[in-house]
């Protein structure tokens, strides 16, 4: 599959109420992340599918599209409905969308 025909929005068309899953390691999760989302880490994400539900659209992020556009790829392959946030959480945080740490105001690292 060439990376172009990845299904992929911007961070400005991710709906309020999307599933959105974080693909990021733990110590960028920690320092912010959108309000709501899924965290899972990449490595981790084969062992942890069941986690994801299985009807709807899984909108897939990470810092700036690389890790969550092999998640979403490799999501496809599993049967799920995946998009890639391309930009990932840096064009999240530049769009105004809020990014959280611990219920703080947090920040993409």
């Amino acid at each position: 599959m060439f990376r172009s025909q990845l299904p992929a929005v911007d961070a400005t068309a991710v709906p309020a109420d999307a599933v959105l899953l974080d693909v990021r390691e733990h110590d960028e999760w920690a320092a912010g992340h959108a309000e709501g989302a899924l965290h899972i880490p990449m490595g981790e994400v084969v062992a942890r599918i069941g986690e994801l539900p299985e009807s709807g659209t899984v909108h897939v992020v990470c810092r700036v599209g690389g890790r969550s556009a092999q998640v979403t790829q490799y999501l496809i392959a599993q049967g799920r409905d995946a998009v890639n946030v391309s930009g990932g959480m840096l064009d999240w945080e530049a769009a105004g969308r809020p990014v959280v740490a611990d219920g703080a105001e947090g920040y993409v690292l």
